[in-house]
């Protein structure tokens, strides 16, 4: 699975003008799953992200983490992040998982993040969306689970 990270201050998703997702100060998570990822990639991505240290502290030094300040996480499916463009000018997604194991381990994704009892929002699975966000630092990291997480 590969998760694109963004810290924001605020973030929102919209399918055909209908806002379907929210959150104030948190996480934005972008995510792709691969034909090869599995539930154990899933439950590793969503440990590593809701404990990563990238949130301010008193000290203005990178020790919080999504739990530590009680922040939102917005999930968002995004099967181009497995777009391969290193040959010609049109982007290959062959390496992007068929869209019902895609789709399931989205909701497993999702199912363990409500478990840690993280303030979860979505977007819609396959629907064209409109991602609006306010990125805080900016501060962006690429997440790829590791073979066989």
């Amino acid at each position: 699975m590969r998760a694109i990270v963004q810290r924001v201050s605020s973030a929102f998703v919209t399918v055909e003008d209908q806002q379907v997702g929210a959150i104030d100060k948190g996480l934005l998570v972008l995510l792709g799953v691969t034909g090869t990822d599995s539930d154990v990639d899933a439950e590793w991505l969503v440990d590593k992200i809701i404990h990563l240290r990238i949130f301010e502290d008193e000290e203005e030094k990178l020790n919080r983490s999504l739990l530590d300040i009680g922040g939102g996480l917005l999930v968002v499916s995004q099967f181009t992040l497995y777009g391969n463009c290193r040959k010609g000018r049109r982007p290959s997604f062959v390496d992007a998982a068929n869209p019902e194991l895609a789709k399931r381990l989205y909701e497993k994704f999702i199912a363990l993040a409500q478990e840690k009892n993280v303030p979860l929002q979505t977007g819609v699975f396959q629907a064209h969306m409109m991602v609006h966000l306010v990125n805080d630092g900016p501060v962006t990291l690429i997440i790829d689970t590791p073979e066989g997480a």
